[in-house]
């Protein structure tokens, strides 16, 4: 049963002992594996609850906890330029989900990416903060027990993830082939994993005074492949925006240019669909498998309309 953003705030006293709640609100950034409720105290500040739906949720946002910590003294030396949400407490639920985290609030509000110029400005200071994440020292993420991955191995997850979907038969067999081809094409696979934020996109991404400000929901961090943290803007960006933002990271980071970034981010952008596809299939949850099996459906017709029309 859904808990209402009243119990949330109740569990918000329990977690951080002296808050004062004076006002809650429903987040929009509820879903299918947490609840989320911002709350504000007597003073004006305001603090986020999030709760999991999910003892495998829990388990996720146990593990960011430590990692939270981390990114702070990274930000203390310097190392990255945001700010990051501030675990204050937790409570523990009582349906063996986990527990609810209280955050400080990252400040800023969140990337419009629709409203993103190309140039100097905020663009750049997207393609840096990305950057700084995956030039931190791998260690980070080490430390914390999360995932690890050579190139090599996440090319197989990838793989694996691609057979899994065929397996269903909700895949598209022009979509199939044209990943797996991309794949098998281990050229595009000679990188140097970094950290990286595993689920990047917009509402992640604050912004504040014309620039990144904070970086939120660091659940799916891991080492892997640096391409993953630009599919959303592959994806979605202007190509001039795009531009910016990848010209900025490139001025940041310090090893060679990846020549198949791009390439590998338009991929992980594609098969995202899939994902999400997968996760309806893992779920038993009928309307994210028929949403999962539309978008696939657009994708394979504007990929292969061209072809289509010869």
């Amino acid at each position: 049963m859904p808990r209402s953003p009243l119990a949330l705030a109740a569990l918000a006293t329990v977690a951080v002992p002296g808050l004062d709640v004076y006002d809650v609100l429903r987040s929009p950034h509820t879903d299918a594996d947490f609840e989320v409720v911002v709350v504000k105290d007597s003073t004006g500040k305001r603090w986020i609850v999030r709760a999991p739906k999910r003892a495998a949720a829990g388990a996720a946002l146990e593990a960011e906890k430590g990692l939270l910590g981390a990114l702070a003294r990274a930000k203390e030396a310097g190392l990255v330029s945001f700010e990051v949400p501030h675990p204050a407490g937790a409570a523990e639920l009582t349906d063996d989900s986990g527990r609810a985290i209280v955050y400080t609030e990252v400040p800023g509000a969140p990337l419009m990416l629709a409203a993103l110029q190309p140039g100097p400005g905020l663009a750049a200071t997207v393609g840096r903060a990305l950057a700084e994440i995956h030039e931190l020292p791998i260690t980070v993420i080490e430390d914390q027990g999360l995932p690890a991955y050579t190139a090599e191995e996440y090319r197989e997850r990838r793989l694996a993830e691609l057979d899994a979907g065929i397996q269903t038969g909700k895949v598209p067999p022009r979509l199939a082939d044209r990943w797996e081809h991309q794949l098998e094409n281990v050229s595009w696979w000679r990188f140097d994993p970094t950290v990286v934020h595993g689920d990047m996109g917009e509402h992640q991404v604050y912004v504040a005074d014309g620039s990144v400000s904070g970086i939120v929901d660091w659940m799916d961090a891991r080492v892997a492949d640096p391409a993953d943290d630009l599919a959303w803007l592959v994806a979605a960006a202007p190509d001039d925006v795009l531009d910016s933002v990848v010209e900025a990271y490139h001025g940041r980071r310090r090893e060679m240019r990846d020549p198949h970034l791009l390439d590998r981010a338009r991929l992980a952008s594609e098969m995202a669909l899939m994902r999400w596809l997968m996760y309806g299939v893992r779920t038993d949850n009928a309307d994210v498998v028929a949403d999962g099996e539309g978008m696939l459906a657009d994708l394979e017709a504007m990929l292969f309309e061209d072809a289509d029309e010869e």
